[in-house]
């Protein structure tokens, strides 16, 4: 059976094949992105190299929460947004940055950051796991964020995405699932609008058509109430793909009835 998706998520999906977004080959002399992830070039209109900005603005929730030019410089795709001083992400910046191991480890360290300000914590960068934000912090102040804000589900769209393309999609899934763990087993992150932004876009950012049917399959044994999705299911299916290269289909199997 089709799957109706968002016109935005059929062009990820796709990645970007005929839609007039891949670069053509004189575009290979822009590199943006790539040289902010190197530390050469300030983004704008900020104007921060991103080790300043992951050193000065993790913590700093005003400045997260108010700016909107910073989004597109450190979770570029391929598509066009709102900053007109970002460019979008080119295929060849997408090589470049996969196999640089510094910037590779400033992604990480750039969601790590988002994390902190969604309440979350990334746990284990190996799994994905992902976990509630740790005192001195407080996750449920930053949980009642993003559910008066909900401009922060489109920036998780284009985190997720981004992630998928330099090639750290698996953590994708450990950051839908920890939602759903939240949703299901605690009644946190439940809100109409977080639901459609989780079951039509962010559950998609996953290119690995077996992985998204799996984690399709979950949200859709929670929002009918057949599972309830714990931590500890959470946790092993984490760990359980880390091991065998695939989540368990017997989880849902066994929830099925």
């Amino acid at each position: 059976m089709a799957v109706n998706h968002p016109r935005d998520i059929r062009a990820f999906l796709s990645g970007y094949r005929g839609n007039g977004l891949v670069s053509s080959p004189q575009e290979t002399k822009y590199s943006d992105n790539l040289e902010f992830y190197k530390n050469r070039l300030r983004c704008q209109p900020d104007g921060l190299l991103v080790e300043e900005i992951l050193d000065q603005w993790k913590g700093d929730y005003n400045t997260l929460e108010l700016g909107h030019g910073y989004i597109q410089w450190l979770f570029p795709i391929q598509e066009d947004g709102m900053n007109f001083a970002a460019q979008r992400l080119m295929p060849h910046e997408i090589s470049a940055m996969r196999s640089d191991a510094e910037v590779m480890r400033r992604i990480v360290r750039a969601y790590t950051m988002m994390l902190d300000f969604y309440g979350m914590r990334l746990q284990s960068e190996e799994t994905g796991l992902v976990g509630r934000a740790l005192p001195p912090g407080s996750y449920s102040s930053r949980y009642m964020n993003l559910l008066l804000s909900p401009h922060n589900n489109l920036r998780i769209s284009r985190v997720l995405k981004c992630l998928s393309e330099v090639g750290l999609e698996h953590l994708n899934a450990g950051f839908v699932l920890h939602v759903l763990n939240e949703q299901s087993e605690h009644s946190e992150l439940k809100t109409p609008f977080i639901r459609d932004s989780m079951d039509r876009w962010w559950a998609n950012c996953i290119r690995d058509d077996r992985e998204r049917e799996w984690v399709a399959r979950a949200i859709a044994r929670v929002r009918s109430g057949r599972l309830v999705f714990t931590r500890q299911m959470y946790e092993n299916v984490l760990e359980g793909r880390m091991q065998t290269g695939k989540f368990p289909t017997e989880l849902l199997d066994e929830n099925a009835s």
